[in-house]
């Protein structure tokens, strides 16, 4: 019946920061904002998705923070960083924006890896200076840019008007979730994870989502609900990767494929059989490989033309 906000043991425990800032948004909305790894190494930048925090990551920040430099930060009202004055997906594009200015050196590219609304935000914030300057590629996981109540399939009836209905009241819903109880897991499980997903997984998932404020909750899922960005997913000019669970009842496949066709630089798409919503937590190894070699390859790439430009003005 814990109410923690975290497990506390196990690889899903987040890893304690070398340091922490506050990062003030446009608005003023105070983000948190962790540090982890290297200071000098490539950078990575995490952005959880609704009802999370940081804390989501664990299992990437633990594995990247050996040889990364690794930023995570707690969207407005989640985790951390307290309510903003407003929500919507211009904040979210003003807090991302916050973020890389205050934690990237000028001129300094990182991966952007997104989860649900973190790749939603990702894709608000395509066309801010700091995203054009700082993002040397993108991951999307578990996303979608339009449509997603509609596409949703947490309802297990046929796509249509009362589908529709019951889903944006269940995810609208104002109800707390309460302690994490044995029938609170196996809910969330239905609903955000694979058949498949093991309980210490499900555990780590429950925790983080169960410690979101109701109000923030609600607030954020009128957003996801009006929720319009497929403009932004053309502006996406980065290299991006996709990855999607085939089980995924809250953004399923459909919205993968459209990004994945939509995005001018796709430089891959993959569907996870049997995993669902919470990619990250339920395939921690190939989400952290997936980000460790878009750095590996394109944060290189632009340090290597970065000294090529540099040799030739010297």
């Amino acid at each position: 019946m814990s109410r923690l906000l975290h497990v506390a043991a196990g690889p899903y425990a987040p890893p304690v920061p070398a340091h922490e800032l506050t990062v003030t948004a446009a608005d003023g909305a105070r983000i948190h904002v962790q540090a982890h790894g290297p200071e000098n190494a490539p950078a990575v930048v995490l952005a959880h998705g609704w009802a999370c925090s940081t804390a989501f990551w664990a299992a990437q920040i633990r594995a990247l923070a050996t040889d990364h430099r690794v930023i995570a930060y707690d969207q407005r009202g989640h985790g951390r960083s307290p309510a903003g004055p407003a929500c919507g997906t211009e904040t979210l594009a003003d807090d991302l924006e916050a973020v890389l200015e205050a934690t990237l050196a000028p001129g300094e590219q990182a991966v952007l890896a997104g989860h649900s609304m973190g790749g939603m935000t990702v894709m608000a914030a395509a066309t801010r200076p700091a995203v054009r300057a700082h993002a040397a590629a993108v991951l999307l996981c578990s996303t979608g840019s339009s449509r997603l109540v509609a596409s949703s399939t947490v309802v297990p009836l046929g796509e249509g008007r009362v589908r529709t209905w019951l889903t944006r009241r269940i995810l609208g819903s104002r109800a707390p979730l309460g302690p994490v109880t044995p029938l609170a897991r196996r809910i969330l499980k239905y609903g955000t994870m694979g058949p498949g997903s093991a309980p210490h997984m499900v555990d780590a998932c429950a925790r983080v989502v169960h410690a979101c404020p109701r109000g923030v909750r609600h607030a954020w899922s009128q957003v996801l609900d009006l929720l319009d960005l497929d403009h932004g997913v053309r502006e996406l000019r980065m290299p991006v990767e996709v990855v999607v669970g085939t089980a995924d009842r809250m953004t399923p496949p459909v919205h993968a494929r459209s990004l994945a066709a939509a995005l001018p630089n796709c430089v891959g798409l993959t569907e996870l059989v049997g995993l669902g919503h919470m990619t990250p937590v339920e395939a921690p190894d190939l989400v952290t490989g997936k980000i460790r070699a878009l750095a590996a390859t394109y944060i290189s790439a632009a340090r290597t033309e970065r000294a090529v430009h540099a040799e030739e003005s010297a």
